[in-house]
């Protein structure tokens, strides 16, 4: 078998965490994100002797949380399941945070814990957190979708498997395994890596035909279509955007879809949902018979607070995952499967049906990306103070094509799915209105886009981790983390992770001295002016104590003494600590309307 081919040659594993570390190699698995401590540390034995023959390595974070966000931040850039690795008791805690957002956010991820040995159980040993002390595989049960206690070696294999194998499933997000630092100790048993996991692990393409049918015939009948592209998209963007072009169907996305696409398309209308833009809730406004909404999860966020323009009977809601699909039960038609294999279909039918593409396009009106944009002279502003909406302009001018942009929770969020518009992405769907697969040069890569941001959970700083953790997935490729200094405060240590694997991470800081989203939200609700106002901190000078190399910026001709490809061409971090003007409120009165105060 392929897994045990990749294993040929090596000494059979003596204990349990050796045949752990083994299964990773199996599955592709490169590194392993965490924090080590005494009751998973024969994990990091196997680990370092994985490192000396190229297998798995460890990444050490300086906090657990930022482990686990590392740790999707590699899932979302290679596919590859990411694994974060704590110390029992608060290590395990801490990793908790981490978790909770991969779950709510549907990212596959393994998330290892340690305990004290099982003799120890219930006498009070250090850290401990099992069921006779901080209970925290009780704590797991709410944000995985696998969790278990390896209580028995013999367990190992059966358990590992399943925990991997659940990763991989609808829905998807985090499996978590505890164990024992004695079981971890214990020899391995006597047969392991008996399953074939890259099959196991493979996406089935299991789609309701008689449903699609249904659906290629109301496509057929309608007139106007509009399509909504959500985050999960990735792998179906090709056939979703050639589905667009052949029915001459606008589509806009959700605000974690908008990395998806180039946001130069010319059936492009902008973001429908949290910052969106006015176009998008035109388009969905004008009354299209069908409104096709691809792996869009409806919540608060990407649904615009649960908007009557988009959850009515006009909805047809493709998706693979049934928890994305309870929360359309208005919609006119629900189609269940993997979405690449049901937008291929529905290309497949629509081909020689030339006459019916000509009809729909004569009503298609062509709109340049600008257009869009809410107060556009600030995008192009030479005040000082730089406008943060400027700032999203200098960034999409100056990075190149490759660029990842991580943007963390609150105003950052909000400014870069508003105003981020790089100019010439070379990743995802990029060919011209009209032309052909068969003209399109470089095929996408990724599945997770150029904009990466969080929906739901949306803790503070993990921009920060996931943006290193990505760039340690593919180094090629450099990585923007877009965070405020409320976030840096509460996450920043990372940065040093970033220096240590030398990775080419650009950490660009919104530094108003506040927690930007809190103020502007009490200023916009007439509430109490208080508690989120930030030390005054110089981040360069931050940086650089750091080893790391940092820049200030506070106009727009600042960004003309540093050139930023050479800064992102570097193997190692830099920072930028922009002095934004803070006054400037980021487009989030939706957010107002959903908490009640909005006046």
């Amino acid at each position: 078998m392929a897994e045990q081919m990749a294993t040929a040659g090596l000494p059979e594993p003596t204990d349990v965490a050796e045949v752990v570390v083994r299964y990773l190699e199996a599955i592709g698995v490169e590194y392993v994100f965490g924090v080590p401590g005494g009751a998973v540390e024969p994990i990091y034995n196997a680990l370092a002797r994985s490192a000396r023959r190229g297998g798995p390595r460890a990444v050490v974070a300086r906090h657990e949380a930022g482990a686990a966000f590392m740790a999707e931040g590699y899932t979302r850039e290679t596919g590859k399941v990411g694994v974060c690795i704590s110390t029992s008791g608060p290590g395990a805690t801490n990793l908790l945070t981490g978790v909770a957002n991969a779950y709510d956010n549907s990212i596959p991820m393994l998330a290892i814990t340690g305990q004290p040995s099982l003799p120890s159980f219930g006498r009070g040993a250090l850290q401990e957190s099992a069921c006779t002390g901080v209970n925290t595989l009780g704590m797991f049960r709410h944000c995985t979708r696998y969790n278990s206690l390896v209580s028995h070696p013999e367990q190992v294999e059966s358990k590992l498997v399943s925990a991997i194998m659940r990763t991989h499933r609808a829905p998807y997000g985090p499996a978590h395994l505890s164990f024992p630092v004695d079981i971890l100790r214990a020899p391995a048993p006597g047969s392991w890596l008996n399953y074939d996991l890259r099959n196991l692990i493979e996406k089935p393409s299991l789609v309701d035909i008689a449903v699609v049918r249904q659906l290629a015939a109301d496509i057929h009948k309608a007139d106007k279509i509009a399509i909504i592209i959500g985050s999960t998209c990735g792998e179906a963007i090709e056939a979703i955007l050639e589905l667009a072009e052949r029915t001459h169907a606008l589509f806009v996305t959700t605000p974690d879809g908008k990395g998806l696409v180039n946001p130069r398309h010319q059936l492009y209308r902008g973001v429908f949902g949290f910052a969106g833009h006015y176009t998008a809730n035109a388009v969905l406004l004008d009354d299209p018979d069908l409104v096709l909404a691809f792996g869009v999860s409806l919540g608060e966020w990407t649904s615009a607070a649960w908007c009557e323009t988009v959850l009515n009977n006009r909805l047809v809601h493709i998706d693979v995952d049934d928890e994305h699909l309870m929360r359309s039960p208005m919609a006119r038609l629900h189609v269940r499967g993997r979405i690449s294999t049901v937008c291929e279909l529905l290309v497949e039918s629509l081909r020689g049906d030339e006459q019916r593409a000509q009809e729909r396009a004569g009503k298609v009106s062509l709109r340049s990306v600008e257009g869009m944009l809410r107060e556009p002279e600030k995008y192009e502003s030479q005040a000082v103070p730089i406008k943060p909406q400027r700032l999203m302009r200098e960034l999409s001018r100056r990075c190149p094509p490759t660029t990842r942009f991580y943007a963390d929770a609150g105003n950052s969020t909000a400014w870069a799915i508003h105003y981020l518009q790089p100019r010439d992405r070379r990743i995802g769907h990029q060919h011209d209105f009209g032309r052909t697969h068969a003209d399109v040069g470089e095929r996408r890569q990724d599945h997770a886009g150029w904009l990466r941001v969080i929906m739901d959970f949306a803790p503070m700083g993990w921009a920060i981790g996931a943006a290193v953790g990505g760039a340690r997935g593919n180094p090629d490729c450099p990585c923007v983390c877009i965070t405020g200094d409320g976030s840096y405060l509460m996450n920043g240590q990372e940065i040093t992770v970033a220096a240590a694997e030398k990775l080419s991470v650009l950490f660009v800081i919104l530094n108003d001295g506040a927690l930007g989203m809190v103020k502007h939200g009490q200023r916009l609700a007439g509430a109490e002016r208080t508690a989120f106002e930030l030390p005054t901190v110089d981040y360069r000078l931050l940086a650089e104590s750091l080893g790391v190399p940092g820049f200030v910026i506070r106009s727009p001709e600042d960004f003309e003494q540093i050139d930023i490809e050479a800064i992102l061409r570097r193997k190692g971090p830099t920072l930028l600590d922009v002095r934004i003007d803070g006054e400037e409120v980021p487009p989030m009165s939706l957010r107002m309307k959903t908490l009640g105060s909005e006046r």
